[in-house]
């Protein structure tokens, strides 16, 4: 059928502008027996650091819970999609979007200005729901928001206790330049470092135009016992850097964040390697319990069935923010299925089973996480990630009560 210039253009304007969009109902939505529950999806898809595989994540996800799963108690899960810049506005204006589709819960896609969206959404009681906490203000109060990972501070704590633990005195590592980097690099590690006895420093990088050969070299010239970086925005950005060190012969052990992918390219320059976990990960599959496993079997079997998909870190970190938030939602009845209903549920969770992750329990007056714990590898010389610990590693709380937000 032929549509009039006026239509085309409305959806071309709103295509160009970026506007949310929701998920297309499933298939199979005639036989759900119930209203659909809709949540919003802050999808950090544009500006200078996207944290690709998040909206990735998020089809699969649906496209099991509304398949295997059956849905949420005969609800299918629906979401509006709102596309993120890092820039507190547009995080602004997507909050805007989802108080007027009422959506019940906004899922955060690792956002680093996820805290711009809050006064919308708590004045129109909508929980914020999401993994890690990549905006450090998001993550220093409990009000309205649970995240099912660890806060940031476990992660670079539980890795330095690691470092420490082995010998390793000094640590340099980078961060992609943005305000929220500077709260990390400025504020936290130097705590760290002091509270910690290690020699911890930070650096950073362009978001727009890095230069990792310069950022190798200022790594390899400090010669620290462990280099690299933080947190990364991308695989890219692990693999240049990665590459760089190793053209510089630095012999120090190499951190990389939560990246994989440069291991599968070169798994001997990468063996030796660290890199840490809120979840669970592919590479880490034959050293997993065997639940996990099956967890694993099931996520990347969705993961790899989205068309132009983009696998990593990020795809089962959202995978299972969304599988776990499903499962989670099962145990309420109807009548909690609201906002304020959703964020009652979610904060009453008590040695709770996550997707991938630990058990969790949520609730904290002071902290938005419901678990300290994260995962700490090491690349083995077959590519695989090896847990450090075995488990899951439980940062020193007394470290941790030094950071607000964080327990």
């Amino acid at each position: 059928m032929r549509r009039s210039p006026a239509v085309l253009l409305v959806a071309l304007l709103a295509t160009a502008a970026g506007c949310a969009s929701e998920t297309p109902a499933p298939s199979a939505s005639a036989t759900f027996s119930k209203p659909p529950i809709v949540v919003g999806f802050l999808n950090p898809s544009g500006g200078p650091v996207p944290q690709p595989g998040t909206d990735t994540g998020v089809k699969a996800a649906v496209a099991y819970i509304n398949g295997e799963l059956g849905g949420i108690n005969g609800h299918p899960l629906e979401v509006v999609s709102c596309d993120t810049d890092t820039t507190p506005e547009r995080a602004q204006s997507c909050a805007n979007t989802f108080v007027e589709k009422k959506v019940v819960a906004v899922m955060d896609g690792y956002n680093l200005s996820s805290s711009a969206a809050l006064p919308a959404l708590t004045a129109a009681q909508i929980p914020l729901v999401g993994m890690i906490p990549f905006d450090s203000v998001t993550g220093a109060k409990a009000e309205n928001r649970v995240f099912f990972a660890a806060p940031q501070a476990s992660f670079l704590i539980g890795a330095l206790q690691a470092f420490k633990s082995e010998g390793k005195k000094s640590v340099t590592l980078a961060l992609v330049d943005t305000p929220s980097s500077h709260q990390t690099i400025d504020n936290l590690l130097p705590v760290l470092a002091r509270t910690l006895g290690i020699d911890a420093k930070g650096i950073y990088f362009s978001a727009t135009n890095p230069n990792f050969t310069a950022l190798a070299s200022t790594i390899a010239q400090a010669n620290p016992d462990v280099g690299g970086l933080v947190a990364s925005p991308s695989e890219a950005v692990c693999s240049a850097l990665v590459k760089a060190l190793r053209q510089l012969q630095y012999k120090g052990e190499i951190f990389t964040a939560a990246c994989t992918d440069y291991i599968k390219s070169s798994p001997a320059q990468a063996a030796g390697g660290a890199l840490y976990s809120s979840n669970w990960l592919p590479a880490a599959a034959k050293y997993a319990p065997a639940d996990v496993q099956a967890e694993l079997t099931l996520a990347e079997k969705y993961i790899s069935g989205v068309s132009g998909g983009t696998p990593g870190y990020y795809a089962y970190g959202e995978f299972s923010l969304f599988v776990t938030f499903a499962k989670a939602l099962a145990t309420a009845p109807d009548s909690d299925l609201t906002g304020a209903g959703v964020l009652k549920t979610l904060k009453a969770l008590k040695d709770f089973p996550s997707f991938l992750g630990p058990k969790l329990t949520c609730g904290s007056a002071t902290s938005p996480n419901c678990t300290t714990q994260m995962l700490l590898f090491v690349v083995q010389p077959d590519g695989t990630a090896k847990p450090v610990t075995g488990s899951w590693i439980a940062p020193v709380p007394q470290v941790l009560a030094a950071i607000p937000g964080a327990v």
